[in-house]
Parts: C-alpha cells; sequence; structure tokens
C-alpha cells in the first residue's frame, strides 16, 4: 500500500495487521514518516506531552534485567539509597511544575515495594495536588491489587510498568521474573480505573518482529500511552557493548508505533540524547506526542530550556495544564 494511502485509511479507521505492520520495516523512511506525521496531526493535532520523572528508590535490585544499570546482579556505578523523604518527592514536584512537565512519576527500582514504603508513598501521595498540572504518576514495580486500591485512593492518577520487549525475547534479558507477572500489573492498573503508561526498551538485543509485537499488546492493553526508550550502554551491564541504534531506525520505530497505535501518547524518553542528537525534533515528524524533560533515572537529560526552544521552534503546543492522554 502506498503510505499516502496508508495513512489516509488508518484515519479513516484501518487497523493495522501484524503482517502490514512488518512489511513497513523496508519501506523508505521518508515515506514512512511522512505517513505517520500525518496520522498524528490527525488524531493529536501539534499537541506535545511533557513528563518528568524523580528516581525516588535507586539501585540495589534484584532482578537481573541485562540493560538496567540500578541490577544488584552488575557492577555499574549508580547511585543507591533507599525510599526518598516526603520532602524531596515534593521538591520534585516542584520542580516539574516549573520546567512545564504535565505528568510528575515517583519512580522506584526494584520488583515489589514493601507495605512500608507503600504506606509512606501513599501518604506522600495525599500531599501532592490533586487539581493541578502536573498530574501524579507512580512507577512502582509489581503492586498488588490492594496497593493500586490504596495509591489510587491517595490520589494517584496514573501508573507506569514497562513490558520492555516482546514476550518471545524477554526471556533473553530477565530471568528473575515473567511477562505474565508485568502483563498481570498492567491489567490490574487497568481494572482499577487508573490511566497506564506501558512501552519497552529498544537497542537491546530484539529484532523488528519484537519490536512491532510489544506495539501489539501494548494495543490489546489498551493502554493510554506508550513510553519508548532506546538503549544507553552503561559499563559494567551485561550490555555495556551494545551499539546505539541509528537514528533511522529509532525514526522507524516511532513512525511504526504511531501508525499500529494512530491515537494513543507515544512518548520518547530515555536514548533520545544519544540516539538522535542534533535531528530529535523529528521524533515528532515521525508520530511522536511527548517527551519526558528533565533527566532520567540514572543518567542526565538534555536541559530543559533547549527542549522548550525546540518545541516553540517547531510551533508545538505543550502549554495547557489539561492535557489528558
Amino acid at each position: 500500500m502506498e503510505t499516502a494511502k496508508l495513512s489516509e485509511s488508518i484515519i479513516l479507521g484501518h487497523r493495522l495487521t501484524s503482517k502490514e505492520a512488518l512489511s513497513l520495516v523496508t519501506v523508505d523512511l521518508e515515506e514512512l514518516l511522512k505517513a505517520a506525521n500525518a496520522v498524528r496531526q490527525h488524531f493529536h493535532s501539534n499537541n506535545v506531552h511533557l513528563c518528568s520523572i524523580i528516581n525516588a528508590k535507586s539501585g540495589n535490585c534484584a532482578e537481573d534485567c541485562k540493560f538496567c544499570a540500578q541490577s544488584a546482579h552488575h557492577s555499574s556505578e549508580v547511585k543507591t539509597y533507599p525510599l526518598v523523604a516526603k520532602d524531596t518527592i515534593l521538591a520534585g514536584y516542584a520542580q516539574a511544575r516549573a520546567n512545564g512537565a504535565h505528568g510528575y512519576s515517583i519512580v522506584t527500582s526494584g520488583n515489589q515495594l514493601s507495605i512500608d514504603e507503600i504506606d509512606t508513598l501513599c501518604d506522600t501521595v495525599a500531599l501532592l495536588p490533586k487539581t493541578d498540572s502536573p498530574y501524579i504518576c507512580g512507577s512502582l514495580g509489581r503492586l498488588t491489587t490492594a496497593d493500586i486500591a490504596r495509591l489510587k485512593s491517595a490520589g494517584l492518577g496514573k501508573a507506569h510498568h514497562n513490558l520492555e520487549t516482546s514476550r518471545r525475547f524477554f526471556a533473553k534479558i530477565c530471568t528473575t521474573h515473567s511477562y505474565d507477572q508485568r502483563l498481570e500489573t498492567v491489567r490490574n492498573l487497568k481494572k482499577a480505573g487508573l490511566r497506564v503508561c506501558s512501552g519497552g526498551i529498544f537497542g537491546i538485543g530484539e529484532d523488528w518482529a519484537d519490536r512491532i509485537d510489544l506495539a501489539f499488546t501494548m494495543r490489546e492493553l489498551d493502554v493510554e500511552s506508550i513510553p519508548l526508550n532506546f538503549l544507553i550502554p552503561v559499563e559494567g551491564t551485561r550490555l555495556e557493548s551494545s551499539n546505539l541504534l541509528t537514528p533511522n531506525d529509532a525514526l522507524r520505530i516511532i513512525a511504526l508505533y504511531r501508525l499500529i497505535l494512530p491515537d494513543k501518547d507515544i512518548r520518547v524518553c530515555a536514548g533520545r540524547e544519544k540516539v538522535l542528537s542534533d535531528i530529535q525534533d523529528r521524533i515528532f515528524y515521525a508520530g511522536a506526542t511527548g517527551m519526558m524533560i528533565g533527566g532520567y533515572l540514572t543518567q542526565p537529560g538534555r536541559d530543559v530550556q533547549e527542549d522548550i526552544a525546540m518545541l516553540d521552534k517547531l510551533g508545538m503546543e505543550y502549554g495547557a495544564t489539561d492535557y489528558t492522554d
């Protein structure tokens, strides 16, 4: 199918099959980006969603995810500390708000928090504003239905839990927990009525079929936003010798996710500075509708004012505080 007709058909309601999506891996990149941009503009106009995170509990993670600098199985040099104090999380919220973020996510390392840690987070979330921007999100590992209910009652409006990659490839990057456990948490979050952010990381050895399979899993789960991360190889991890994704592959991934998930928020997060360098502005032409600002868990990001200047130059709309995804 010609890319012009492809974007038109998606706008009119067609949803790609896995076979159709795989066929787009080899089409001309510029034509693919053009189609993705048309779909983005139809469903999202030029609205851009900005999110920010705080690394609220760092390192010493018992899980063995090959790409993660926070895993205790690795010898990477990252800061390790227990759950930070309430005041630190509140200060992070104030900074996220000053930076213009629409969402503020509290992120903790480890597979599952203790009861005491859940208690502390519930108390902290209850102190954060509920009717102003940014909204409050949590990326807190595996959560029980009771944990989710308590956090929602405290004021958590959204939750993040990545699947990371396809079911087929997951066992090659992590052996200490299962893909089904990750799926269970996402489904429990959805059942509880929380908005859900779930995506993955690319450049960890997966192939194009894995990338596309993850996108279709996201579509099946009907999550509201999909973060796309690009591996930054960190010394001391088992993927320290991995090559960076090429800029073209990163842009093609974004475009494919836009075409597979036309009405969802597709957010470019960690690795964009390293992988895309001086062509980061092309993420929107490729179909992205959001990005993380202000840095990542263990890696610095670009200066926030540089990101804002880029958005202004492109004429993107990012100031609305009532953005819903």
